[in-house]
């Protein structure tokens, strides 16, 4: 076994894929999925593949609303905190934390009544990070912005920006 990274409880992560420079992520060894905060989901099909599109509005971008799509990699049931089981829609994109570059896989969920828009589980984590609980932002504060054009899995998009009424 290798070193690990040392995260705090909560980490600015970047999700370059979906065109995301910055995400308020709570690093939970007691998920075992990652889960990314959307606004709405909607299915389509893209050559005959299962694809998601999604609604969000990123952090620190006020009054603009972030539209991207991603292939389809699962449909699984999710046990929330609470107890609740949902069916949710997984996807493949890259994390970008404390210098590592690595795919993970998300589930798409509505977190609006949750302090932290992405919740960065322990498959997400396995063979690179430990987590300090009694630490937070170990890599930083907010990084940059990741606005502007954003690749997902070989095909290239634009993101839309609307504001909001």
């Amino acid at each position: 076994m290798g070193t690990r990274i040392v995260l705090g409880w909560r980490e600015w992560i970047t999700l370059p894929d979906l065109g995301l420079g910055a995400v308020r992520a709570k690093i939970d060894t007691g998920a075992r999925t990652s889960a990314l905060h959307v606004d709405a989901q909607w299915r389509f099909h893209e050559r005959g593949e299962p694809w998601v599109g999604f609604r969000l509005s990123p952090q620190g971008v006020l009054g603009d609303v972030l539209e991207a799509a991603a292939p389809i990699v699962d449909e699984r049931a999710v046990t929330d905190s609470g107890g609740h089981r949902t069916s949710r829609v997984f996807l493949r994109t890259c994390l970008q934390l404390a210098g590592i570059q690595r795919e993970i896989e998300i589930n798409l969920c509505h977190r609006g009544n949750m302090l932290f828009p992405m919740l960065l589980g322990r498959t997400a984590m396995a063979r690179t990070f430990t987590v300090d609980p009694a630490r937070s932002f170990l890599h930083g504060r907010q990084p940059a912005d990741g606005a502007g054009a954003f690749l997902l899995h070989g095909r290239a998009f634009r993101e839309i920006r609307h504001p909001v009424a």
